[in-house]
């Protein structure tokens, strides 16, 4: 009688842990039909008793488990092993949609004179599949980034600051192989970066999660001195540290400030135009010419500031922007009609400006005063016809 209570007790209690956890569970019989079911698979699954209660697990749900290698597992594997683990499988269900499962099962032996019992677990893992897949696809993307990345990259272990990865555009930029690089830090790849104390500067970078280091210079393999922009990027377990050349752009950026400076000390009178027409910038000479100061000019249409009430016909400002052409025009009191004989006579000309990917976004004018040289023309007519 005891034996029978304790069996009995023991029966109870693994009938409450199966009702009690979240997973679905499945009792099956040796000859693989449904004997108990926990309350969770019922709502999971979305199935009643009499649906699943003695029905062979091949056909429940309209035949879904009806898989090839669980009929292998269950019918070959397992009474040889006793157990299997973490067999994915993905069904597609009418109440639930497609889902992705991990089976776990374990032949549990029954006293004697009863039959052994396969108890089946099944844990929904389709979030985490996604979530690994999305993971596997970030990889992936991140990995061809890497890879083809102009600038150049590599990570530093948080350590010591030791490099771990380096992709070839470094190779290229600085002449160090892959295998020069890793194991080795900045400064052994020619990086002058001066890092201060390495664990503060971690620290700081954990902080605010990116920290730029302008024109810093670097020395190729070859002996060849560039300048470079550097970006620390704090990852989880790395730093990502973007290399990027700015030699040319140095040297462009020097031009640029030569031009520029140039034109605003040239005598002839040079002014940008955004799109609108509004006015951006103007040379000394324009400022000297209107007597307004550099802010004064911004913001305002030209004809505005030469006190005109609408534009000027033929404006050439007016004819680069809309056709992206350069263009040219005399403005004189004989072909305009609200241009007084005052402003005197000039010829201006204007090109289009463009951005990086073509579009034009404003005009650069030029202006140059031709008054004397109209009234010459006109006094050598008068000569003439005299």
């Amino acid at each position: 009688m005891v034996w029978k209570r304790t069996v009995t007790e023991s029966e109870e209690f693994a009938e409450s842990i199966i009702n009690t956890v979240r997973e679905p569970l499945i009792a099956l019989d040796q000859d693989l039909r449904v004997v108990k079911v926990s309350r969770s698979f019922y709502d999971f699954f979305k199935v009643k008793p009499e649906e699943t209660m003695g029905q062979l697990i091949y056909d429940l749900g309209n035949h879904q488990w009806d898989i090839p290698k669980l009929r292998e597992l269950l019918e070959t594997i397992l009474p040889q092993q006793t157990s299997f683990d973490n067999y994915e499988v993905e069904l597609d269900f009418d109440a639930i949609g497609r889902r992705t499962f991990l089976l776990n099962a374990r032949r549990i032996a029954r006293p004697i004179g009863k039959e052994g019992t396969i108890l089946l677990a099944i844990e929904d893992a389709t979030e985490r599949k996604r979530l690994e897949n999305l993971l596997s696809d970030y990889e992936e993307r991140y990995r061809r980034l890497f890879e083809t990345a102009v600038d150049g990259i590599v990570l530093l272990e948080k350590g010591e600051g030791k490099i771990t990865h380096a992709n070839p555009a470094t190779e290229k930029m600085l002449g160090y192989s892959r295998e020069e690089s890793i194991g080795n830090r900045l400064q052994d790849i020619g990086i002058s970066l001066d890092l201060g104390h390495f664990q503060t500067t971690m620290e700081r970078l954990s902080k605010i999660g990116i920290i730029k280091h302008d024109d810093v210079p670097a020395k190729t393999k070859a002996g060849q001195h560039i300048d470079t922009d550097i970006y620390l990027v704090d990852r989880a377990r790395l730093v990502q540290c973007n290399i990027r050349d700015i030699t040319e752009r140095k040297k462009a950026d020097a031009v640029i400030r030569l031009q520029a400076a140039i034109i605003e000390n040239s005598p002839v009178i040079a002014a940008y135009h955004d799109k609108d027409l509004n006015m951006v910038w103007a040379n000394r000479a324009y400022r000297k010419a209107t007597g307004l100061s550099l802010e004064e000019v911004r913001g305002r249409k030209c004809y505005q500031i030469w006190n005109l009430s609408k534009p000027c016909l033929g404006c050439p400002v007016i004819t680069a922007i809309e056709t992206g052409e350069s263009a040219a025009h005399e403005l004189t009191p004989d072909n305009q009609d609200h241009w007084p004989e005052t402003q005197g006579c000039w010829l201006s000309q204007a090109v289009p400006v463009r951005d990086e990917q073509g579009a034009v976004i404003g005009a650069l004018e030029f202006a140059i005063d031709i008054t004397e040289r109209k009234q010459a023309e006109e006094a050598l007519k008068e000569a003439n016809r005299k």
